[in-house]
Protein backbone atom coordinates (compact mmCIF):
# COMPACT_ATOMS: atom_id res chain seq x y z
CA UNK A 1 0.00 0.00 0.00
CA UNK A 2 2.49 2.34 0.85
CA UNK A 3 4.35 1.59 -2.19
CA UNK A 4 1.18 2.45 -4.29
CA UNK A 5 0.68 6.23 -2.47
CA UNK A 6 4.48 6.63 -3.81
CA UNK A 7 4.02 5.68 -7.72
CA UNK A 8 1.12 7.82 -7.54
CA UNK A 9 2.47 10.47 -5.64
CA UNK A 10 6.04 10.72 -8.47
CA UNK A 11 3.15 10.56 -10.97
CA UNK A 12 1.35 13.64 -10.12
CA UNK A 13 4.69 14.95 -9.73
CA UNK A 14 5.45 14.28 -13.29
CA UNK A 15 2.18 15.37 -14.47
CA UNK A 16 2.44 18.66 -12.80
CA UNK A 17 6.25 19.33 -14.16
CA UNK A 18 4.89 18.01 -17.48
CA UNK A 19 2.05 20.56 -17.74
CA UNK A 20 3.75 23.31 -16.73
CA UNK A 21 6.42 22.78 -19.03
CA UNK A 22 4.47 22.24 -22.14
CA UNK A 23 1.76 24.99 -21.43
CA UNK A 24 2.67 27.38 -18.44
CA UNK A 25 -0.15 29.93 -19.36
CA UNK A 26 -2.80 26.81 -18.70
CA UNK A 27 -0.91 25.59 -15.78
CA UNK A 28 -1.12 29.16 -14.56
CA UNK A 29 -5.33 28.89 -15.68
CA UNK A 30 -5.21 25.53 -13.63
CA UNK A 31 -3.65 27.40 -10.82
CA UNK A 32 -5.84 30.61 -10.44
CA UNK A 33 -9.07 28.23 -10.89
CA UNK A 34 -7.63 26.05 -7.76
CA UNK A 35 -7.22 29.34 -5.96
CA UNK A 36 -10.65 30.58 -6.69
CA UNK A 37 -12.57 27.22 -5.56
CA UNK A 38 -10.56 28.22 -2.37
CA UNK A 39 -11.24 31.62 -1.73
CA UNK A 40 -15.24 30.47 -2.82
CA UNK A 41 -14.74 28.08 0.06
CA UNK A 42 -13.36 30.04 2.22
CA UNK A 43 -15.57 32.96 1.95
CA UNK A 44 -18.61 30.56 2.40
CA UNK A 45 -17.44 29.12 5.23
CA UNK A 46 -16.90 32.71 6.64
CA UNK A 47 -20.98 33.33 6.22
CA UNK A 48 -22.03 30.33 7.50
CA UNK A 49 -19.80 31.21 10.95
CA UNK A 50 -21.41 34.81 10.44
CA UNK A 51 -25.18 33.55 10.36
CA UNK A 52 -24.13 30.61 13.02
CA UNK A 53 -23.40 33.63 15.22
CA UNK A 54 -26.13 35.81 14.61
Amino acid sequence: MVQAKKVALYAVVVFVLYTIINSPSRAADLVGVGFEGISSAAHGVGEFMTELVN
